[in-house]
């Protein structure tokens, strides 16, 4: 016999002990993408309380369509190890190249940062920043269905050491910053650049190269690293998602721990994940 009341209670009050023990965290992972994923999971990995929230039912960001609905996902062989790190499957096509399925991808990025501890809440919207003392110092939330029926209900607020935005080509976090705020960010011009039209190299290069804080407390990822910075967009090839999600937890982690180098955090992430 079945107890629909106990079903009730089972599942509420599972999700709030998860939902409570996301409310002080190390790392607010916003948007789970390919790189907040793979920052949520090496972040997991070393001890952190990190939680990932999702506006969207799904994870996984546009990896599922792959490109063109064609759901398969390129990656180069320098992010070949963050595939086999994650156990997931690819295949060489030539000089460089490889292929993996889009599907089995953004569902082993769930599976590892989920298994590592990480927590994620979707259908979950980060509407504002927690703004104390100069830094941003957490995020406020609501659920997505509210936001989009625009009912008029009051958000909650996570407070968080660090705030990741791996919100992709919107960067939400970095522009309700700057609107709400009027910051000055650690960009070329001191505020939101813009995203510059397809040009796979440059928008690879771009993604990695300024994935890191942006405003005290205040971290950017994945597309939103190249929208945030003025870098190009890459399209489906996807190495430069995953390395940047890899390159980001190594900050934070610095930043957590109060190490001088980024690369020392980086390797405790590393070896934290084996």
């Amino acid at each position: 016999m079945i107890s629909d009341v106990i079903v009730t209670k089972a599942i509420s009050e599972r999700f709030f002990e998860k939902f409570h023990s996301a409310l002080e965290l190390d790392a607010a992972v916003v948007g789970a993408g390919p790189s907040g994923l793979v920052a949520a999971c090496y972040l997991a990995r070393a001890g952190k309380r990190v939680a990932v929230f999702e506006s969207k039912l799904s994870t996984g960001g546009g990896i599922w369509g792959g490109g063109m609905l064609m759901n398969e996902i390129v990656v180069r062989d320098d992010a070949l190890d963050i595939l086999r790190d994650f156990g997931i499957t690819y295949r060489e096509y030539g000089e460089g190249y490889y292929t993996a399925d889009a599907v089995h991808t953004a569902s082993a990025l769930a599976y590892r940062a989920t298994e590592a501890g990480a927590i994620v809440i979707n259908a979950c919207s980060v509407e504002d920043v927690l703004f104390m003392e100069g830094r941003v110092a957490g995020v406020v939330i609501l659920w997505t269905p509210v936001v989009s029926a625009g009912l008029h209900v009051d958000p909650l607020s996570v407070a968080a050491t660090t705030v990741l935005d791996a919100t992709g080509h919107a960067s939400e976090v970095v522009h309700v910053t700057v609107r709400k705020m009027e910051v000055e960010l650690n960009t070329e011009t001191g505020a939101i650049m813009g995203e510059r039209s397809m040009w796979a190299e440059r928008g690879e290069q771009a993604v990695i190269e300024h994935t890191g804080e942006v405003f005290p407390g205040l971290y950017v990822a994945g597309m939103a690293a190249a929208a945030v910075h003025g870098g190009h967009r890459m399209g489906p090839i996807f190495g430069g998602m995953l390395i940047s999600g890899k390159k980001v937890a190594g900050q934070i982690l610095a930043s957590l721990d109060g190490d001088d180098a980024e690369d020392t955090a980086d390797r405790d992430a590393i070896a934290a994940a084996r």
